[in-house]
């Protein structure tokens, strides 16, 4: 694809519109696009349902202090939420050849929690009852302030 997008980008730098003559697109180009959208897609899966399924958190979760529980009560999501949350929200990358139709579809998932109040839920979230919820900061990972006592009288 690349001596395509050359052809096209020199085109468009040059100020000419025309297609004619571009460089034919390889056969092997599509179906190695769809490969690639299939393995991204089995990987995002591999990496999402697992760990969100025991903990309602991913790697990134964990760093923001942030997870993901049910509506109604402060469980592990299990595998059925995990999944049906993830195939809200990571499933359309297999339409992502489509026009862009999958990215569309993941954008406007990713922007509904800034018109859903007051849980402000993806719509992902929504489908499945779930609520993404700050982590509280554990007593014992807090730096402490105290200083130990040097030995002797103190003054």
């Amino acid at each position: 694809m690349l001596p395509y997008w050359r052809e096209v980008f020199r085109r468009a730098f040059a100020g000419d519109t025309s297609t004619d003559n571009l460089p034919q697109i390889g056969e092997q180009a599509g179906l190695l696009q769809v490969v690639i959208l299939l393995i991204a897609t089995a990987l995002w899966l591999a990496y999402e349902v697992p760990s969100m399924a025991a903990h309602g958190q991913t790697f990134g979760k964990r760093v923001m202090r942030i997870r993901a529980v049910p509506l109604a009560a402060d469980q592990p999501l299990g595998f059925a939420r995990a999944f049906g949350r993830w195939t809200t929200m990571g499933l359309p990358t297999l339409l992502w050849y489509c026009a862009g139709l999958g990215l569309v579809l993941q954008l406007v998932d990713a922007l509904s929690p800034l018109f859903d109040h007051p849980l402000r839920q993806a719509l992902h979230d929504k489908r499945v009852q779930t609520v993404v919820v700050e982590v509280p900061i554990s007593i014992g990972s807090v730096p402490s302030n105290d200083r130990d006592q040097p030995p002797g009288d103190t003054p």
